[in-house]
């Protein structure tokens, strides 16, 4: 390994190990000490601080020192930005609108400050530990109660750690949010393969079976005989992997975006075909999002699911980067809805914005530009060689939450078919794709209910 001990932003790749995942308990520190380190963690109300990690520890303190230079970089970028013309339409159906980039873009030169996420991200607990030859990069906060429920959550495309930054607190520190000590959690936030300061493979092979078994190696590694996971978007095939692996440590799993959908169904949309008779109303209505979702909503996957080493320009065009996360294809409709409501200042069609503010967004694509992982994580839709619609049929505990700005809301009925064990099931009253980011308050809840019953098994 080339990565110093205090890493800043630059991740070497190290060489591939040719072998699988190894299971064992090589390297464990037990218990909680390799919870924290003491810089940065006495100032979090519910942080518990731990003494500093060795040389040889497997696992290494991280701290982000983003080079002014390259700041200095973006901004030049942005400043010479090579515009297209205005798109021929009134709507938004040609792409991302251009005075909604430009005005954007011209905020992200001027007034907009990538020094504090970097600090807010330097006072969480951060780290690096080398598995299957790759650096994971990953948040770890233990909540002050001896009760606490260790949980990993995993993130989405275009996603980051990022996105459950609002959510540590309220999960690891309950009762300063109205909530019980006994729904606290110990939370562990990775990045994802190719994602943010995580290391970007140089072969092939990461995806979402060998992310879920990696997760259980950290968890693991971090002295967790039990433990819970979490996961939106991609985080939730990770999660329904991790629930498959027959990992004896693993309790359960809660997913938002969960793999629910009937063959039949999933046959009908794909072929444009007609609904298959006697659906219920909250049937009918999923079959008609994902409808719309497989008729004009997934061209930006099916690029990178085929081609994404194409994608190239949006590692030498800040602005360019920006509108292809900002548009997720699909416009103003979900999920990117609430990052487009975010950036115009204003709910648009009706799809409000959340908690999610315009330097939320520009956060979560600054890292995607500071790090150079457009086309690293691009690659997951490559890797991924299995239906993330169809039912995930895990044979372990599982809860399901459905929220209604989701791209399709699960019904009830297909998911305790697509997971047999399934111990709670909720459709929640406001919130998208981006549940975490843009209802932390919510998603906290929904995440202390559906894990609830499994504590007693701790």
């Amino acid at each position: 390994m080339t990565t110093p001990s205090k890493t800043s932003i630059a991740i070497a790749v190290p060489q591939q190990n040719p072998g699988s995942i190894d299971f064992d308990r090589r390297g464990l520190i037990a218990g909680a000490a390799m919870g924290l380190v003491a810089t940065g963690a006495a100032s979090l109300p519910g942080i518990r601080p731990a003494r500093a990690a060795t040389t040889n520890d497997p696992i290494r303190p991280f701290h982000i020192d983003i080079p002014e230079a390259d700041l200095a970089d973006l901004r030049r970028r942005l400043a010479a930005t090579r515009w297209p013309e205005k798109e021929t339409v009134a709507d938004d159906s040609q792409g991302v609108p251009l005075a909604m980039l430009q005005d954007l873009v011209r905020y992200w030169q001027t007034g907009y400050d990538w020094r504090k996420v970097e600090a807010r991200l330097n006072a969480l607990p951060q780290f690096l530990t080398e598995i299957d030859g790759l650096d994971i990069h990953f948040i770890h906060v233990r909540s002050k109660h001896d009760t606490a429920l260790p949980m990993i959550v995993t993130h989405g495309w275009p996603g980051s750690v990022i996105e459950q930054m609002k959510i540590v607190d309220p999960l690891t520190n309950p009762t300063a949010h109205g909530a019980s000590a006994d729904d606290a959690f110990h939370l562990v936030i990775p990045s994802m393969p190719g994602y943010g300061f995580s290391g970007k493979p140089a072969t092939s092979g990461w995806d979402p079976i060998r992310i879920a078994r990696a997760w259980v190696v950290l968890m693991k590694r971090l002295g967790y005989s039990k433990f819970v996971a979490q996961g939106g978007d991609w985080g939730s095939p990770v999660s329904n992997e991790m629930g498959k692996l027959g990992a004896s440590e693993l309790l359960g799993i809660h997913v938002n975006l969960p793999g629910v959908v009937p063959p039949e169904i999933l046959k009908a949309v794909a072929s444009g075909g007609p609904a298959p008779a006697n659906l219920s109303a909250e049937e009918q209505h999923a079959f008609e999002q994902l409808k719309v979702q497989f008729a004009k909503r997934r061209a930006y996957a099916q690029i990178m699911a085929t081609r994404p080493q194409t994608l190239a320009a949006l590692t030498d065009s800040p602005a360019g980067l920006a509108a292809w996360l900002l548009d997720h294809g699909d416009g103003y409709a979900q999920p990117a809805s609430a990052m487009q409501s975010a950036v115009a200042g204003r709910a648009v069609n009706g799809h409000p914005a959340g908690a999610l503010t315009r330097d939320d967004v520009l956060d979560n694509i600054t890292l995607y530009w500071v790090t150079n992982t457009a086309i690293s994580s691009a690659r997951l839709y490559w890797e991924n060689k299995t239906n993330l619609y169809l039912p995930a049929n895990v044979p372990i505990p599982a809860a399901v939450t459905a929220f209604p700005g989701e791209s399709f809301v699960a019904p009830r009925s297909w998911a305790e078919k697509a997971y047999p064990n399934l111990i709670y099931f909720h459709q929640a009253e406001a919130g998208g794709h981006f549940a975490a980011w843009e209802q932390p308050d919510i998603f906290s809840r929904e995440v202390r209910d559906a894990f609830r019953p499994l504590r007693k098994a701790l």
